[in-house]
């Protein structure tokens, strides 16, 4: 991949609460599309469905605002897989002995040999969209923290600072939203499937309301998971998703 001129106006801090609301905060005070902001460290970091992301220690916590529409085409459910490919890429390019390792699990979380690595929260206030990228770099927090097992970049090679990290991730961003733009949400759903579990891998998804068994079957044209079990096909818009061992 190409460097590209960035658009982005990184800004570092040695601790914040959450990357996350310090860009919804700056974007009600009326801030540009553009802004990235890295904390070295974060004190209330959230994950989805309202959990806790926490905070190992030496990790990276990065939010990034922009306009929901800033791809200029597609829904607002395209966002998780630019987002995804970015860090994906990102943490490849900063890390490349986690190449054979790095696997992204539907939507947006990346896994290192099965275990959870990093996530992805994307929020939208209005016609603003906060993404925020958490990873573990260099340590790994408690499974009793985490209530699951986790791993981080750190044990499969050398880690750069985490601005390094983070500017690696804004340069994937940038490139794949310039795919979005010019091929459509149909090349970012291609190469997402490039880069995560196989068709054919046992899931479960779960959420308060259901529970479901099968194997991943693609992705459906809008982005959907798709879900092939005993009485049929699903189609998967939200929920937790389990790889059969656990993950």
């Amino acid at each position: 991949m190409k460097d590209q001129p960035s658009p982005w106006r990184l800004e570092c801090f040695a601790e914040l609460g959450s990357t996350s609301d310090f860009c919804l905060e700056q974007a009600r005070e009326g801030a540009d599309s553009g802004l990235a902001v890295l904390a070295y460290r974060q004190t209330q970091g959230r994950g989805s469905r309202g959990r806790q992301w926490v905070d190992a220690g030496q990790s990276l916590a990065l939010s990034v605002l922009l306009d929901a529409q800033q791809a200029g085409q597609d829904m607002l459910g395209g966002w998780p897989f630019a987002a995804s490919l970015a860090f994906y890429d990102g943490l490849l390019r900063a890390v490349p002995a986690v190449a054979g390792h790095l696997m992204i699990k539907w939507p947006n979380d990346l896994l290192l040999d099965g275990q959870k690595a990093g996530g992805i929260l994307i929020e939208r206030e209005g016609g603003r969209l906060v993404i925020g990228f958490g990873a573990n770099l260099t340590q790994v927090p408690s499974q009793q923290q985490t209530r699951r097992f986790a791993a981080c970049l750190g044990q499969y090679g050398a880690v750069p600072p985490a601005k390094d990290v983070a500017q690696c991730i804004l340069s994937s961003l940038t490139h794949w939203c310039t795919v979005w733009q010019q091929n459509g949400f149909g090349a970012l759903r291609q190469a997402w499937l490039e880069r995560a579990h196989p068709v054919g891998t046992p899931l479960v998804v779960s959420s308060r309301t259901t529970y479901e068994q099968g194997k991943f079957a693609g992705l459906a044209e809008d982005g959907r998971l798709l879900l092939d079990t005993e009485t049929g096909m699903k189609t998967i818009t939200t929920g937790d998703i389990l790889l059969e061992e656990g993950v």
